[in-house]
């Protein structure tokens, strides 16, 4: 995901709510997300959904990441060899 532009990517929710249309639009074109402030602070972000799904991808791999080094800390894991092993056993059938 690319980073914000703060002149640029931050935007009140007045400004948003009339120009809702062009907020996609520039979503979509530059692929960063807009930031939409209420009161002065921000409130919420307006993203790409193809960068949105990136995310959670990245996100389902660190979650697994850390569930791996969670076994491995409890002593469950399976040395490499043991691995390998298991897995050629499943690919030859």
């Amino acid at each position: 995901m690319q980073r914000l532009i703060l002149n640029e990517d931050v935007k009140p929710l007045s400004e948003f709510r009339s120009g809702v249309a062009a907020c996609i639009r520039q979503v979509r074109r530059t692929k960063r997300p807009v930031v939409i402030t209420h009161h002065g602070k921000s409130a919420a972000v307006l993203l790409d959904v193809a960068e949105y799904e990136g995310l959670m991808d990245k996100m389902d791999v660190l979650q697994d990441l850390r569930t791996a080094e969670e076994q491995l800390q409890k002593g469950q894991g399976v040395p490499h060899e043991t691995a390998f092993k298991e897995v050629l056993r499943r690919v030859r059938g």
